[in-house]
């Protein structure tokens, strides 16, 4: 498995679209052509915003987004793991742990000292096993956490 930039890779911002818009916003005024033009400033420069790509063989595993803001509540937090996907015949393999270490990895190269994630209350276990820490709950029903 290879951890790649969308913007080496740009073939997979319509997969990362689908996954994400079909996940969390099928039900929000956003439509999936919107979601997926939100993807563009990942594959067109550095920094954050950005998105990585866990895929193998020419096969698509997972993405991570790391954004300036994730919870309209919260805008001073940044900045923010977001839309963690996996597909389901990948998961439970580490993707997910992997696509989050370096997600923080490459917000730390960006010069943020810290993450912040939102989840609801029932993967909140996953994120806190995994070294994030609570830091308010039930902010608009999700947890937020740091890392």
């Amino acid at each position: 498995m290879e951890i790649s930039h969308l913007k080496d890779c740009p073939i997979w911002a319509d997969t990362i679209a689908d996954r994400a818009w079909h996940a969390w916003w099928t039900e929000s005024d956003v439509s999936l052509a919107d979601y997926r033009a939100h993807l563009n400033p990942m594959i067109e420069s550095d920094g954050v915003p950005l998105a990585l790509v866990a895929h193998a063989n020419g096969v698509y595993l997972g993405s991570v987004l790391v954004i300036e803001c994730d919870l309209d509540d919260r805008p001073e937090y940044a900045p923010w793991i977001a839309a963690l996907w996996v597909e389901p015949d990948a998961r439970r393999h580490g993707i997910a742990a992997k696509l989050i270490e370096a997600a923080r990895a490459e917000a730390a190269e960006n010069g943020y000292d810290l993450c912040y994630l939102c989840a609801t209350p029932d993967n909140s276990p996953y994120y806190l096993a995994r070294g994030f820490k609570l830091i308010e709950s039930d902010v608009s029903g999700l947890n937020v956490f740091s890392i």
